[in-house]
């Protein structure tokens, strides 16, 4: 098998992050984990303010640990013209510049799309907002809650009889930071194949990614169903509309699981498994549409089967017969696993909460696997300014003392 450690598709890609939060930052740790050097710029004193999110001791959460590993931070004051003169120096050491800001933002600052390409006409200037750069909304702010609700997420996820709510991560920031790395990677693509040939325009260049846009094209064919035929999909609990049965079922001693048997053949197995062979050969419920009418009996059939066997005991059966089904996994489930653990999807650090250290705390893997497991966390989320000198002085050509008197200006602990 080829050496993990070798493998690092964007090595030679040098990004400029200028993101907060989870978005940008998610863009920039996927780039970071496959061999893109992504130099993160954060503010003084306090630096990106996901640093005390879910923070549960220390300076530092894990959330951000987590976000922006394989990154370096940099210490660099925007609201200042040399900050910004600083920045200005980075894009033209740089591929991609990442930046999550309220659109008009980066303009004001003196540093908006034109004013970056003067300074690196091969630029890549990737944009996450709430809505997009374009648009009558465009210049509202937004968190991904208000980009979830406005792209259609929200109002499926929940029960029928009670209000809307929200999954228990930032899904709408996690897969804008997707299309984002996505985008960025095309744009690179582009860049490469028309190496020598006719200069790309900034319009190309620039990627343009709404947190609205990104959940609605999560949302599979909700407008299309209401375009067609007049269906306002509504929200189904722990089921999926048109699809039946597949829920979640509460086993003996207080554990659930999840079964997917809405496949046609599955369904008949499935039956068969549960001691309902009844309900697989009954010809009402041969498609999915007719399983769907009658979802409240098979939840009910099904419930009553699980309620009598612990969730281990009903996995094996189903498992027997060929049927989708696993257990709902908490973060204690997930860290023992051996699936996760073969993959190397479970990776282990001592973290530092800038009061205690934490050995051998567990981090969740590098997605997609190349080469057989996940490839290896290089470090975690680093210190604010942790790079800062390094930065300075390696890539921008400062000397000691001329990186010692910045540093101090940007009213940062010396490094």
């Amino acid at each position: 098998m080829e050496n993990k450690n070798d493998i690092a598709p964007l090595h030679g890609i040098r990004v400029l992050e200028l993101g907060n939060y989870i978005a940008a930052p998610t863009a920039g740790r996927l780039l970071a984990d496959f061999g893109a050097e992504v130099i993160k710029v954060e503010r003084p004193r306090t630096g990106d303010e996901l640093r005390n999110w879910r923070l549960y001791a220390g300076d530092t959460s894990m959330l951000y640990r987590t976000i922006n590993r394989n990154k370096k931070s940099v210490v660099i004051d925007l609201r200042t013209d040399e900050g910004r003169g600083m920045v200005l120096d980075l894009v033209a050491h740089s591929d991609i510049v990442l930046e999550n800001f309220r659109p008009g933002t980066l303009e004001k600052w003196g540093l908006g799309p034109e004013v970056l390409n003067e300074t690196n006409p091969d630029l890549i200037l990737t944009r996450i907002s709430a809505f997009g750069q374009t648009g009558p909304m465009s210049q509202r702010p937004g968190f991904a809650a208000v980009a979830e609700a406005f792209g259609g997420f929200r109002e499926l996820v929940g029960d029928p009889d009670r209000p809307p709510v929200r999954v228990g991560v930032s899904i709408g920031d996690s897969i804008a930071g997707l299309y984002a790395a996505f985008g960025s990677v095309m744009a690179l693509y582009e860049g490469e194949a028309k190496r020598g040939g006719t200069p790309i325009p900034l319009s190309h260049r620039m990627i343009d990614v709404a947190l609205n846009e990104s959940m609605f094209s999560m949302m599979e064919s909700l407008v299309p169903d209401h375009s067609a035929y007049g269906v306002n999909r509504e929200r189904t609990g722990g089921r999926m509309e048109g699809i039946a049965p597949s829920n979640a079922y509460v086993c003996a001693g207080g554990g659930s699981i999840v079964v997917a048997g809405n496949g046609d053949r599955i369904f008949t197995r499935y039956m068969e498994a549960i001691g309902r062979p009844d309900l697989g050969s009954d010809p009402g419920l041969q498609t999915n549409a007719d399983r769907w009418a009658r979802r409240e009996e098979l939840d009910a059939a099904i419930g009553g089967w699980t309620a009598a066997r612990t969730a281990k005991e009903a996995l094996e059966v189903l498992d027997d017969a060929g049927v989708p089904a696993g257990p709902i996994y908490t973060a204690a489930d997930i860290v023992t696993d051996e699936q996760y653990a073969a993959r190397n999807m479970i990776q282990r650090f001592d973290v530092s909460t800038g009061e205690e250290t934490l050995f051998d705390v567990a981090f969740p893997g590098i997605t997609p696997v190349i080469g057989g497991q996940s490839l290896p966390i290089r470090h975690l989320g680093p210190d604010l300014g942790a790079d800062t000198r390094e930065v300075l002085e390696g890539l921008l050509g400062k000397s000691p003392d001329e990186a010692t008197d910045i540093m101090a200006r940007m009213e940062m602990e010396l490094v």
